[in-house]
């Protein structure tokens, strides 16, 4: 057995990675169609208030960014759906917002320690065996609700009234796209941080939709592409001593680069 897997944690970071890489990009392809890319961006932000308020009244760090980032994402959602505020407006609104309130609860928290940075960028020797069964309970629910609800999904992403004249009840299929979309941002904290989150979710299915034929196949490739970064990552991060956020970050834009290249020629 390689050295890598007689680590505990390290066994824990690639289950983790593994299930972020299944789910992330399965919700970034929906938000990308959608042009809501930075909406990932955005709850990250507001996932880092999350962790600063378990840090301040000293409970679960998770489980607090869960609930937050979610009630931020329904907020959202429902200023994106009054047609009198762009979706741009609303997320450029959230986003300094979200920021400004983190760094006010940082500083209530006695500024930043080793454990914030982990969580800014992303740490493979953090990710408790707790944390992991609640990963892989929520991303793996998060996989099985994208995959029941996709044509609904697909059909309120590419034109809403459209689907309303179909029968899909947009509004309802909008506000399960964004707590997903909250929950996949809380859940990938501890292997990619919330700073680099946004990354993963967009850059494999943007490099998906390079050469992909068809929305699920693009999926497919996706999900693919995530997979081979995460894992990937991990090993350079354990081997190079460096952030694994950063290093799975990278090889995600090392891969687009290569099928922009591989599709020009």
């Amino acid at each position: 057995m390689p050295e890598i897997f007689q680590y505990g944690f390290m066994i824990r970071a690639f289950a983790a990675g593994a299930v972020i890489a299944l789910a992330a990009p399965l919700i970034g392809n929906f938000l990308v169609i959608r042009r809501f890319s930075l909406i990932a961006d955005t709850l990250s932000h507001v996932a880092l208030a999350g962790v600063a308020i378990g840090m301040l009244t000293r409970t679960q760090p998770l489980a607090m960014t869960i609930g937050v980032t979610v009630a931020a994402a329904l907020l959202i959602e429902k200023l994106r759906s009054n047609r009198n505020i762009a979706a741009e407006s609303v997320l450029a609104m959230f986003l300094p917002g979200g920021l400004a309130v983190s760094l006010v609860l940082i500083s209530l928290a006695h500024g930043f320690n080793a454990n914030l940075f982990n969580y800014l960028f992303g740490s493979i020797t953090t990710v408790q065996a707790n944390e992991l069964w609640l990963v892989a309970a929520l991303g793996l629910a998060t996989v099985v609700t994208v995959v029941g609800l996709y044509k609904q999904l697909l059909a309120a992403a590419l034109d809403e009234d459209s689907a309303r004249v179909n029968g899909v009840k947009v509004e309802r299929v909008n506000a399960i796209l964004m707590i997903l979309t909250a929950i996949t941002v809380s859940l990938s904290m501890r292997i990619v941080g919330v700073l680099l989150i946004g990354a993963l979710m967009v850059i494999p299915g943007v490099t998906a939709m390079q050469i992909a034929r068809s929305f699920r196949q693009t999926m497919y490739l996706a999900v693919g592409f995530a997979m081979a970064a995460v894992l990937v990552g991990l090993f350079g991060a354990y081997y190079l001593n460096i952030p694994a956020g950063a290093a799975i970050v990278l090889l995600s834009l090392g891969i687009f680069g290569v099928v922009a290249m591989m599709k020009r020629k």
